[in-house]
């Protein structure tokens, strides 16, 4: 430790303005103007790796935005590591929220505040840095591949084919990941299950074109009236999730589990105030926690239609659009879910608008099981920086690829996360604490050299 320490103390200066040069780059992979920007990042991620000690690294094409793959080989008979990080990041609307430009990262109250600080460039750049201390010093002592990808925000449409393409070259242990949170800056965990996802877009047409809301009003439908009240009947008053079939193949989490599950530390009142509300919210019989780990939900992500700008006009609309996602638990099909909401959608709709649901893409759930040599060499690492055994916990979010692997290369994940849930991610001001952002640097090492002695070497 007091090697590592004396190594990140050295150079700290040095990984942000490295890591400052990577947030730079606007990669959104949501937006197609930002195509480019996915290529620069891309070759910068090749930079970094090959700075840090990476044996060779390039950039691979795929069917959408490029990957960069790099590799250590100290011997093939070594156990292998392959880290997966993301170099897209989310948009950055509302703009107008943000306090400092969403590009241009700014150290102040101990954080580093951008888009992609937290979710993925910070904490993908955290293993960079660990690799680079290790093939320095000398401590490497696993293979180390890198796959860092450019989809992930989108649901990795194209990785899954870029894995089956490259399975040989994929070859690894254990996949090891930083793209989760931890309960508190003292409190460190490790997600042993993620939520899968199911994402739509609806759009609902009424009258072939805007009308006057005096003239037609009241005599023909509108589309943003009949969208929202097709959305109420999908959930009922209890939060259940009104889908025919949607719960069919949820597998209920065992008493003893939940009552394991209860013990990680959590005050509802700071959480409310953290969030700014008055009452939280969802499917009635189970706790906060257990609302966000293990049970389904369904959310309107966005809602739009008719005139928003400033001032008044009064128009019926012709046309009414929403956004809306489920998270799905382990044992629920992504795609089945995807046509039973297509079907009870569509057959909810009245016959005085035409509806019409797009799938824009999902992803499986998954679980890590806590006796898992990866598992044990993550709890030691977290141990020994934290001076806290972490907890497992079942994160509300989704990574789609993270299942993905398992299937196509048959490699469990760790998801050795170092966030924290007031990052912000997703939103304006994303932020990461330069306290975990260190952690990281330092706890990664530690995982290579406790997984090489559970894996025997």
């Amino acid at each position: 430790m007091k090697e590592i320490d004396k190594y990140v103390k050295i150079h700290e200066k040095r990984f942000l303005d490295e890591l400052f040069e990577l947030i730079r780059i606007p990669s959104i992979s949501s937006l197609p103007e930002h195509k480019a920007d996915m290529y620069r990042a891309a070759e910068k991620w090749k930079e970094i790796l090959l700075a840090a000690g990476a044996d060779k690294a390039e950039v691979y094409e795929t069917d959408g935005n490029p990957v960069t793959y790099g590799e250590k080989i100290i011997d093939p008979k070594a156990p292998t590591v392959m880290v997966y990080a993301h170099m897209d990041v989310m948009p950055v609307d509302p703009v107008g929220l943000w306090k400092t430009d969403p590009f241009e990262p700014v150290v102040k109250e101990g954080k580093i505040w951008a888009r992609g600080a937290d979710d993925d460039k910070g904490q993908g750049f955290m293993h960079a840095k660990a690799f680079e201390y290790l093939v320095k010093s000398g401590k490497l002592n696993c293979n180390v591949k890198f796959l860092i990808e450019g989809e992930e925000e989108v649901g990795s449409p194209s990785l899954p084919k870029f894995c089956k393409k490259h399975k040989k070259m994929l070859q690894a242990d254990v996949i090891l990941v930083s793209d989760t949170s931890m309960i508190a800056p003292d409190v460190p965990s490790i997600t042993t299950g993620l939520r899968g996802l199911a994402y739509w877009q609806v759009e609902v047409t009424g009258p072939d074109k805007d009308l006057h809301s005096g003239l037609f009003g009241g005599a023909v439908a509108n589309p943003i009236n009949v969208l929202a009240k097709m959305i109420a009947q999908t959930t009922d008053d209890d939060g259940r999730i009104l889908i025919p079939g949607f719960y069919d193949d949820v597998v209920e989490v065992s008493r003893k589990e939940r009552t394991m599950m209860a013990k990680a530390p959590f005050s509802l009142d700071e959480y409310k105030r953290s969030l700014g509300v008055k009452e939280v919210a969802g499917e009635k019989g189970y706790s906060t926690n257990e609302r966000t780990g293990i049970r389904p939900t369904f959310d309107v992500c966005g809602i739009w239609g008719g005139y928003t700008g400033e001032g008044a006009k009064t128009v019926l609309p012709s046309k009414a659009y929403a956004k809306i996602s489920t998270r799905l638990v382990p044992n629920q099909d992504h795609n089945k879910i995807a046509q039973l909401f297509v079907k009870f959608f569509e057959s909810i709709a009245p016959k005085s608008v035409k509806v019409k649901v797009e799938y824009l893409h999902g992803g499986p759930s998954y679980v890590c099981p806590i006796d898992l040599p990866a598992y044990k060499a993550a709890e030691k690492a977290y141990t020994e920086v934290y001076g806290k055994t972490p907890v497992p916990v079942r994160s509300g979010g989704s990574i789609p690829i993270i299942a993905t692997f398992e299937e196509i290369l048959g490699v469990k994940s760790v998801l050795m996360g170092f966030g924290l849930g007031s990052d912000a991610i997703h939103s304006p001001n994303e932020n990461y604490p330069l306290e975990q952002f260190y952690n990281g640097i330092r706890t990664i090492p530690l995982f290579y050299r406790y997984f090489a002695e559970e894996m025997g070497r």
